[in-house]
């Protein structure tokens, strides 16, 4: 008499639960987070010189949604977007541009961008987070600059942005540059 065995636990069949729980390699990951009671959805999206993985992660309340999320930036990944990082400031990508974009330069333009960052763009725009700064806002923050500043130093902050961002954007930390949609309205007379 031939002899029948049920699949063990190691070994699920087609239609089992464990089966159908288990994501493609490469897939991004779902876990869920016992200390902040959310879903956990992660990707690991490349490797740093080091050899640390580079990992986007997203997270949700509902299983759902985190999911929503994961497969967002799997489609981001698939169609060459860079990774955005979620937690980068406005005022960390000024800080980068200023310690690295400006190389070369006469110590005192560098003093004069900084002093510039210092006063009128880190103040009113660096706790925003740079991926949802939008056209609108930098538009109403040059608005509000023009009854301040001249012309020319309209002119410099929203140079200032702009690099900062344009740096910003070369290491995947936004996927556009809003600053380049905005015009440049007419400052005070110097």
């Amino acid at each position: 008499m031939p002899r029948t065995t049920a699949p063990t636990p190691e070994e699920p069949d087609e239609g089992s639960k464990a089966a159908r729980q288990r994501r493609p390699q490469g897939d991004g990951g779902l876990r869920w987070s016992e200390s902040r009671q959310r879903w956990i959805a992660e990707i690991t999206i490349g490797y740093t010189p080091e050899g640390k993985r580079i990992v986007r992660s997203a997270s949700d309340r509902s299983k759902s949604k985190a999911l929503k999320k994961l497969h967002q930036k799997l489609r981001d990944r698939e169609d060459g977007l860079p990774s955005e990082d979620t937690r980068y400031t406005v005022a960390q990508a000024v800080e980068n541009w200023l310690e690295h974009g400006l190389n070369g330069r006469d110590p005192s333009t560098v003093q004069t961008k900084r002093f510039l960052a210092a006063k009128h763009i880190i103040p009113e725009l660096g706790a925003r987070k740079l991926r949802e700064l939008s056209a609108d806002d930098v538009d109403t923050w040059l608005s509000r600059k023009a009854k301040q500043v001249s012309t020319r130093t309209l002119q410099e902050l929203r140079s200032i942005l702009k690099r900062s961002v344009a740096r910003a954007q070369a290491r995947d930390k936004v996927k556009r540059n809003v600053v380049l949609l905005c015009e440049l309205p007419k400052g005070r007379p110097g």
